[in-house]
């Protein structure tokens, strides 16, 4: 397993984790302002699946455009259907990396209008990174709430446990 095999599963598993937790929480408190960047649990569930929605456009020359802060879905269940959409997409996407198209250079306009080259692996391990610096958020959060996710190691993930 490589790198970005590894991470793209530890992704779903973490997001997995976090959804059930969420699933127990009532709307209300989902989606109430706790001081977090992108204020709630919800916002930032959903800030979560917007970056990676344009990453991903980037990654596949299928341009994704949204505001970082805006809200894809309203409701829970919808948010965490597209959630396991996604990590599934991202999965097979992570599969088929090989090292000539990490190597290559993007160029891509972030949302503030910057324009930057950089590496594909570059940019794809800023796309993991991004999201467990989120989970870290909400972990807090949860935490904040009475609510654990658990372990989030990424050598405690099933695949890892012999």
């Amino acid at each position: 397993m490589n790198y970005y095999t590894a991470i793209s599963n530890y992704n779903q598993w973490m997001n997995q984790k976090l959804y059930a937790v969420c699933a127990d929480i009532t709307e209300v408190d989902r989606k109430s302002d706790r001081g977090a960047f992108f204020k709630s649990i919800h916002g930032t569930l959903n800030h979560i699946a917007i970056a990676d929605l344009i990453w991903l456009g980037r990654f596949t020359q299928q341009p994704f455009a949204a505001k970082l802060d805006a809200e894809l879905y309203s409701d829970f269940s919808e948010l965490r259907a597209q959630r396991e959409r996604l990590d599934r997409r991202i999965i097979e996407w992570a599969n088929n990396l090989t090292p000539d198209w990490l190597n290559a250079d993007l160029t891509y306009t972030n949302s503030s209008g910057f324009t930057r080259t950089l590496p594909h692996w570059l940019l794809v391990t800023h796309m993991f990174n991004h999201q467990t610096h989120h989970r870290g958020q909400l972990t807090t959060l949860l935490n904040q709430m009475g609510y654990d996710a658990g372990v989030t190691d990424l050598p405690a993930m099933p695949e890892f446990q012999v």
